[in-house]
């Protein structure tokens, strides 16, 4: 399946089309419903207050309840702008956001309310579409969970078998020690009190692809098919696999997963390698970490410059923005990895 994401954060909707989509599909709506309920935003003070519906309507690429091979055309209405929060922005972008580079590629022509289509709006048709990979793969029993890792250096437990991961869907803030979890929350409304915002990290595991998919070359490399799809969501800043940059600490006797013969298969004792070698899967669970950045929108004075004059000037950023973004991000990242898990699969 290929997606393409349409719409801006303040524009009438947004949407996404997936091409490719296997005819015959039961699609459950109910669960889609579901996943962006994980993701939609106003529900607590340690997210932005813009509330939205988040209802799908499906207008095309489905009949009587399945899909029928046809593009599949999902769109979600906007219905809590505030565009004029943005006025002052038009020609300052704010640091570290795609306002100034949105700019340059759009000649001038950037919708720059709430970000325009570079706004983690933009996320939740990903999920609507990742609901779609995710029944897919739930035919051939492969399934994918995660928790918040780490937010604001404040680390979760160290998952311990990836079982643990499938308790987690159901919990608005989805941590594997609830204690640390308070910790995490407390940083994240001690830095919105601040005029601030954190970043922190989210593991995740795909579990159930079978060994030898992918290949060791560019556009077939396993790892490389989940960068690109985790990349393309908002505010992703790095990626890595397995023990990721753990290995660098390591000597080979302990970064090498031993194999073993476990029911019938053949399987490894750890999995520092995140369930690929040499870009192909070897049966393990994909495991990967990505880190996301702290939110730019704050309410502290930020240094910009104004396009029209070429004037350095100080920006002070109105309306309402996520001091984290990471607790929301987690069914976000969820989609990407059932999307590239499906391209995996060939799907």
């Amino acid at each position: 399946m290929k997606y393409t994401i349409f719409g801006e954060s303040h524009g009438s909707a947004i949407g996404v089309v997936l091409e490719g989509v296997p005819p015959g599909l039961a699609l459950d709506m109910t669960a889609m419903a579901g996943q962006l309920a994980r993701r939609a935003p106003g529900k607590d003070g340690l997210s932005t207050a813009r509330r939205e519906a988040d209802e799908v309507h499906v207008l095309s690429g489905l009949f009587e309840g399945k899909t029928t091979g046809a593009p599949l055309c999902l769109v979600i209405q906007n219905s809590d702008q505030h565009s004029t929060d943005y006025e002052a922005l038009r020609y300052t972008p704010r640091p570290s956001h795609g306002d100034y580079a949105g700019f340059i590629q759009s000649k001038g022509n950037l919708d720059y309310r709430g970000g325009g289509h570079f706004s983690g709006r933009l996320t939740a048709p990903l999920v609507a579409a990742g609901a779609v990979a995710r029944q897919l793969l739930a035919e051939k029993n492969i399934w994918v969970g995660s928790h918040i890792s780490a937010i604001y250096g404040i680390s979760d437990a160290a998952l311990d078998g990836v079982e643990a991961l499938r308790t987690l869907a159901d919990k608005p803030f989805p941590v594997l020690d609830d204690g640390r979890g308070e910790e995490m929350r407390a940083a994240i409304l001690e830095a919105k009190n601040d005029g601030d915002s954190v970043g922190g990290s989210i593991e995740c595991a795909v579990v159930g692809l079978p060994a030898g998919l992918g290949a060791p070359d560019f556009g077939r490399n396993v790892e490389g098919i989940f960068s690109q799809y985790l990349f393309a969501v908002p505010a992703v800043k790095a990626v890595s696999f397995g023990a990721g940059v753990a290995l660098s600490y390591m000597r080979g006797t302990e970064a090498n997963d031993p194999f073993e013969i476990k029911d019938g298969k053949v399987v490894t004792k750890t999995n520092h390698a995140g369930g690929v070698n040499g870009g192909i899967t070897n049966g393990m669970p994909v495991l990967f970490e990505v880190t996301l950045r702290p939110t730019p929108s704050i309410a502290l004075p930020q240094e910009s410059v104004d396009l029209r004059t070429g004037e350095e000037v100080e920006l002070e950023i109105k309306g309402r923005h996520d001091p984290c973004v990471v607790h929301r991000a987690v069914p976000v990242i969820e989609a990407a990895a059932a999307l590239a898990a499906c391209e995996v699969l060939g799907i």
